[in-house]
């Protein structure tokens, strides 16, 4: 009996990723009339609000903030329980745009994509699935996220360990319940410190394996009023405005002063004003606070003195005190009771710069010092950022060229939108742009807009393949790259760096030229033609 082959599915623009800026660029796509799908890895919708909910999750951006702005209507009838959304909230909110835009239908859920190969003889893609599914596209638009392919630990023996273990990133949708049982926490970024105050509420005994401390600043979240709401709601077309054209897509007061023109009871008081208002407050006081490592000491330094306010042991304050990068040069975090849970007697800080991991056993973590028996162990060890997810993907473009290749010395892109020799390829927030620097939601809103205003404008010449061009690419990365060294940025090993991923290449992979600066650069490209784009039809 000979097989049946698989059936292709022929459509206009194909989607990957069902996050906030893929079911946007759905609703964009639709809206030019194009046959769009999406392909979903999970089994909902959401993105990185589908996967991760570890205990504490929530965005470390405000809610009204961290919220779609195309479309007036959807600003007025939606509103926020809290400051800063938890990870329920975010994915009913998304749920309701679903709805409301009725883009459930365009959405193939539990389906991941396995390969994306160019096809010179026509100008199109063919997507193939693990499930071995095909469909072949006109467009091609990676919405795979930043942050959405985890790292696991880089230690041996996991798979020996007799308890429970869990990645922050691969959380079960049914709660854990940890209550009498000895827990193992490895890592304190970002999800990390979310979550470990949690955890030590339940535990019996809590231990923290550390190996870099980070910067963190309280959330001071709360419940939001009708009367906050509805203020912002009545001014939302001005606010989201103002969005647009700030430095890290959260509009706050424009620094005009050095820190080191200030004496030091006035730059106190400057920092305290800001402490604990929102994740950029610190870095936007001064204008040369991620310029210059003498200005930024002085922020870096405040951070420590409240870290050696509240932890009371001075040995745990002082190794919870990050030294070994300039504040802001890897994301600072937002927690809730994050230093003060290093108070309760059950919980244990191990640094592991003194006592490096070695092996995961059957009982539980060993350093080069001692073994921690557990029950469970938590694995908050971050992501493959802003690559990770696009090289997960066997992506080949012109003559078959893998993109894995192309980036073998890191990523090189025009505008964090485009590869040469990739045609019809668009990597939302990709690395080259403002993504992880900024407010999420501004720079994905900006950038579904740009890819489809590029699609309409290229269809309106009578042309289907959009391709950047070599010039346009290197100028850009030489641009990225030029802007990234006049900060302190490098100065960290980061995942800004890829510093996280052993064997990944060092390079600063996002823009910090200012979403404004990046979106005026971007707008002045449309309205010139698209200048660095050539347009063709196969």
């Amino acid at each position: 009996m000979t097989a049946t082959a698989t059936p292709v599915r022929r459509v206009d623009a194909l989607v990957v990723g069902a996050g906030l800026s893929g079911l946007y660029m759905l609703h964009r796509f639709r809206g030019l009339g194009l046959d769009t799908v999406v392909l979903e890895a999970g089994s909902d919708i959401g993105g990185t609000w589908f996967w991760n909910r570890y205990p504490g999750a929530r965005c470390d951006v405000e809610s009204m903030e961290y919220s779609y702005s195309f479309s007036p209507e959807l600003e007025q009838e939606w509103d926020w329980t809290e400051k800063y959304p938890t990870q329920p909230e975010i994915l009913r909110y998304i749920h309701h745009v679903a709805d409301r835009f009725g883009l459930h239908d365009g959405v193939r859920l539990g389906t991941r994509v396995a390969s994306a190969h160019f096809r010179d003889a026509d100008g199109r893609w063919t997507v193939t699935t693990e499930a071995g599914d095909r469909y072949d596209t006109e467009q091609l638009v990676m919405a795979t996220g930043c942050l959405s392919t985890s790292k696991g630990p880089d230690v041996p023996g996991v798979e020996r360990f007799a308890g429970r273990t869990f990645h922050t990133a691969h959380w079960p949708h049914e709660p854990v319940d940890f209550t009498g049982r000895r827990v193992a926490v490895i890592g304190t970024g970002s999800s990390g410190i979310q979550a470990i105050p949690l955890i030590a509420e339940q535990a019996a005994d809590l231990t923290v394996f550390q190996r870099t401390a980070n910067f963190s600043m309280p959330a001071r979240n709360a419940p939001l009023s009708d009367e906050a709401q509805a203020q912002r709601k009545q001014g939302y077309r001005e606010h989201r405005k103002a969005a647009r054209e700030s430095g890290f897509g959260i509009p706050v007061p424009e620094a005009t002063r050095s820190a080191l023109e200030v004496d030091p009871e006035e730059r106190r008081a400057q920092y305290e004003s800001v402490w604990g208002r929102n994740l950029v407050g610190m870095l936007t006081s001064y204008t040369d606070s991620i310029t210059d490592r003498a200005a930024n000491d002085t922020a870096a330094e405040f951070v420590r003195e409240k870290i050696r306010e509240i932890v009371d042991d001075p040995e745990t304050a002082e190794t919870l005190c990050p030294r070994d990068h300039p504040f802001g040069t890897k994301r600072p975090c937002l927690d809730t009771g994050y230093y003060a849970t290093f108070n309760r007697e059950t919980v244990h800080l191990v640094d592991l710069k003194k006592t490096p991991l070695t092996e995961i056993t059957e009982r539980g973590v060993r350093t080069s010092e001692a073994e921690y028996a557990v029950d469970d162990i938590v694995f908050a060890t971050g992501f493959d950022a802003m690559t990770g997810s696009l090289a997960a993907v066997d992506i080949r473009g012109r003559a078959g060229l893998p993109l894995t290749d192309k980036w073998a010395d890191g990523p090189v892109s025009h505008l964090g939108l485009q590869v040469a020799g990739f045609p019809n390829l668009y990597t939302i927030t990709g690395p080259g742009s403002p993504s992880v620097l900024s407010n999420m939601m501004v720079s994905i809103e900006q950038h579904v807009d740009f890819v489809a205003d590029t699609v309409a404008h290229a269809h309106a010449r009578g042309d289907t393949v959009v391709e950047s061009t070599e010039e346009a690419e290197q100028g850009w990365t030489d641009h990225v790259r030029e802007v990234g060294d006049y900060t302190l940025y490098p100065q960290a090993n980061s995942w800004y760096m890829g510093s996280n991923v052993p064997g990944k290449p060092r390079v600063f992979m996002a823009y910090i030229g200012g979403v404004g600066a990046y979106r005026a650069h971007c707008d002045q490209l449309a309205a010139d033609g698209y200048p660095g784009f050539a347009f063709s039809a196969p």
